[in-house]
């Protein structure tokens, strides 16, 4: 008899508040954290970042969006220069330290209020199906 297992993984989202707002703004900077990130905490980069100036009917929400897609899901963020901010999100199908991805996304942006939310995702999602013995 079969049994089935289920779950995907973890997201990990980040909303950081009281960032660098310099940081925030580079476009080049946000494109080497999209680009470096995967292959610090194990994952697998399929296509290279895409990171854009973002500039929308309010002014003060003009900043940075970027993803970049790996093989185990994406990683993405906006920035929010003018007040300071940033959202990232992490997911995976794949186990990854988050603890390890957490601590460099809120190093690298300088966050000091960093708020983090950690979601197992998939908890109906059949991943194997194991031969009972």
């Amino acid at each position: 008899m079969n049994r089935t297992i289920y779950g995907y993984g973890p997201h990990l989202m980040l909303d950081l508040g009281e960032c660098n707002p310099e940081i925030l703004n580079d476009l080049d900077a946000c494109f080497n954290l999209l680009n470096d990130l995967p292959e610090e905490i194990g994952m697998t980069k399929i296509t290279q970042p895409y990171v854009f100036r973002y500039s929308g009917q309010v002014p003060e929400d003009a900043g940075i969006t970027g993803v970049t897609i790996i093989a185990e899901s994406h990683i993405s963020l906006h920035t929010y220069p003018h007040k300071n901010f940033a959202f990232v999100d992490l997911f995976s199908c794949k186990p990854f330290d988050v603890e390890r991805a957490k601590d460099h996304i809120v190093r690298f942006f300088q966050s000091k209020s960093p708020s983090v939310y950690t979601y197992e995702r998939g908890e109906q999602f059949p991943v194997a199906y194991k031969r009972a013995a």
